[in-house]
């Protein structure tokens, strides 16, 4: 099993905080031979006609040297654990945890942007001394 990022708990509170109950610390999902644990599964009641909401976030915290290259190794991760969620659990929804600093300063230029857009990488941005979700972007 791989190790937990550093901002793990944080993000699971602030979930928590915003009435998502976590059904999965991991959510893990086989595929034939191959195993892959996306860091948190959560599910919420909406309202009744809406049914229920379920979603899976892989959560980073981009302490690496290079936030390109971190995002670069996030992306490769979130690709292949939504085209997995697909196939083993489609009414799920993927969701890439990054702390609002990175988001301040990676994503806000132009490469991660592109990025973002074509491979609709769907975001929680987090505030992780405070453990609340900043931003949801879909």
């Amino acid at each position: 099993m791989s190790a937990k990022d550093i901002f793990h708990q944080a993000v699971k509170r602030a979930l928590e905080k915003e009435g998502w109950a976590i059904t999965h610390d991991p959510l893990i999902l086989k595929f034939g031979k191959d195993k892959m644990s996306v860091d948190l599964g959560a599910e919420k009641i909406l309202a009744a006609e809406r049914g229920t909401e379920k979603i899976a976030v892989e959560i980073k915290s981009f302490l690496g040297d290079s936030e390109l290259f971190d995002y670069h190794a996030a992306l490769g991760q979130f690709l292949n654990y939504r085209l997995a969620l697909r196939l083993r659990e489609p009414e799920r929804i993927l969701f890439l945890a990054v702390p609002v600093s990175t988001y301040r300063s990676l994503f806000s230029r132009d490469f991660a942007q592109i990025s973002v857009q074509e491979y609709q990488v769907k975001l929680i941005v987090y505030e992780p001394n405070s453990e609340v979700i900043v931003q949801w972007q879909s």
